[in-house]
């Protein structure tokens, strides 16, 4: 499994909010270009990128911010966040970005989202499903988790054979240092074997990676437990890989 450290962006400051409540927000650095060397200093390969006034407006506001990083980086990037048309996809992949994530879109406009897959190719493209776990049935929310889509995660995998990399959030745990949901992210890469699972929410201890590590989950989506120091990116790739 492999680690990738997160920065969420606001303002271009690197920032932490609590269950993606704009109200319960913590600033960490205002060089997001020093965090990513410090990523790499640890070891990191890739790092995952959110435009959080992006994804709130839902339409760009940082992705000029995107493409400098990418282009100043040898870290791959993944970047999400205000992501609305073929061309603003199409920008930030063709100057640096390695990976975008799509995540409201996909359900706004399936047919979109479906073209982008086929016209960008699996492996450039993120599926992000954001859930929360009603009587046992992970359900997806949309639009920043402000509002629930009345779809299951499964509904939603089957609208989009073609998916590759797809990253799952329990909203319940982000940004609460409180453990992943190892059930849900075994249950998923169980049953889509063919998927490269993404886990995020939750991770505040590199014993939670261990444990995420055997769920075969392929990659960790870590920010808090990174900017509060709970473990160095170095101890978190060792622990991610085993």
């Amino acid at each position: 499994m492999k680690l990738l450290p997160a920065i969420d962006l606001i303002g271009g400051r690197c920032v932490r909010l609590e269950q993606g409540d704009f109200d319960r927000e913590t600033t960490y650095d205002d060089d997001p270009a020093a965090a990513l060397a410090g990523f790499v200093e640890g070891g990191a390969e890739e790092a995952h990128l959110v435009d959080l006034d992006g994804a709130k407006a839902r339409e760009p506001r940082q992705h000029g911010l995107f493409v400098d990083l990418a282009m100043a980086s040898p870290l791959k990037l993944q970047v999400a966040g205000g992501f609305r048309t073929h061309a603003q996809v199409e920008r930030v992949l063709l100057n640096g970005v390695n990976r975008v994530v799509i995540g409201s879109l996909a359900l706004d406009d399936p047919a979109l989202f479906s073209a982008m897959l086929a016209d960008f190719g699996p492996d450039r493209l993120t599926l992000a499903l954001d859930v929360r776990v009603e009587n046992g049935v992970p359900m997806v929310a949309t639009h920043g988790w402000l509002t629930g889509s009345g779809r299951t995660l499964d509904a939603v995998l089957k609208d989009f054979p073609l998916v590759r990399h797809l990253l799952v959030t329990d909203i319940a745990r982000d940004g609460m240092l409180s453990g992943p949901n190892a059930h849900l992210m075994q249950d998923i890469a169980e049953r889509f074997p063919t998927i490269e699972l993404q886990a995020s929410g939750g991770v505040g201890g590199l014993d939670d990676l261990t444990v995420l590590r055997a769920t075969g989950a392929r990659r960790a989506i870590v920010g808090k437990a990174i900017w509060e120091r709970r473990f160095s990116v170095a101890e978190g790739i060792a622990h991610a890989r085993g």
